[in-house]
């Protein structure tokens, strides 16, 4: 297939898939959705199915900010299908909100046509690396806060999601990589960033995000690092809207082995 006409096949609606994990509260012994972190899935079968590959092409190609758009209607029109009312995040890249100066518009018109209102969102900033408007960029939080849209910040720990972006963006949420996480509960040095991201959040009035939790134990270390919200295979993997389940009494099945490769 040409190069041209993947990226028209990756822009068309139907070629799209959504899949929604959910952030999981923990409150005692009991879990409850916090969020649904909504994901895309380019064309079945190509080589941009993966988000990683598709967002890598979109780059490549200089269309970010026309998949961004893509992907936020795709998640939206798909999250009706969620039980109940709740918490909706959508990943979005910081050049996007940097250069297109009408995003915050067009989510929030997106988002009503959809029957969220903007209180209902949460924008997971994503792929930090320059060059981008730093102006802009701050505009376009400042617009999104004004609407009611929370942040968070993706991948806390890893490459450019540092203390600049922190300053940055002020998130209401520090969403810690997997990196971290997975295997905490027998790492010291894993658990201390935990607890150092978790005291550092504090100070900034904000939340963590734990991703990657697969295991009880990781759990309960997560939980004694100060950490309430998670997200992980323990509570489900990314799946369509319509067999997504809420709300939770406690960790769901282990995933097994074939779940984990549709995720």
């Amino acid at each position: 297939m040409p190069d041209g006409s993947l990226l028209e096949r990756v822009l068309q609606p139907a070629q799209r898939q959504a899949l929604f994990q959910p952030v999981v509260e923990i409150v005692g012994p009991r879990a409850s959705e916090h969020y649904y972190e909504g994901l895309t899935r380019g064309p079945q079968g190509t080589s941009v199915e993966s988000p990683q590959i598709l967002f890598e092409y979109a780059r490549r190609k200089r269309s970010l900010a026309a998949v961004d758009r893509a992907c936020t209607l795709t998640i939206l029109d798909a999250a009706r299908g969620l039980p109940g009312q709740p918490r909706l995040g959508i990943n979005v890249h910081a050049p996007t909100l940097a250069l297109d100066p009408g995003f915050v518009d067009f989510l929030a018109q997106t988002a009503a046509q959809n029957g969220f209102a903007p209180g209902r969102l949460v924008v997971e900033i994503v792929e930090h690396a320059p060059p981008w408007n730093a102006a802009g960029f701050g505009h376009a939080l400042d617009a999104l806060r004004a609407i009611g849209v929370r942040i968070a910040l993706d991948d806390v720990g890893l490459g450019h999601s540092n203390y600049m972006m922190m300053l940055e963006c002020r998130p209401d949420y520090f969403k810690i990589d997997r990196h971290f996480v997975a295997g905490c509960h027998r790492d010291f040095h894993r658990r201390a960033v935990l607890r150092s991201v978790a005291e550092l959040a504090l100070q900034f009035g904000s939340q963590v995000i734990a991703e990657g939790v697969e295991t009880v134990e990781d759990l309960e270390t997560v939980k004694a690092c100060g950490i309430g919200l998670v997200q992980g295979w323990l509570f489900g993997s990314a799946r369509p809207a319509r067999v997504s389940k809420a709300p939770f009494d406690g960790p769901e099945r282990i995933i097994h082995s074939e779940d984990r490769a549709a995720s």
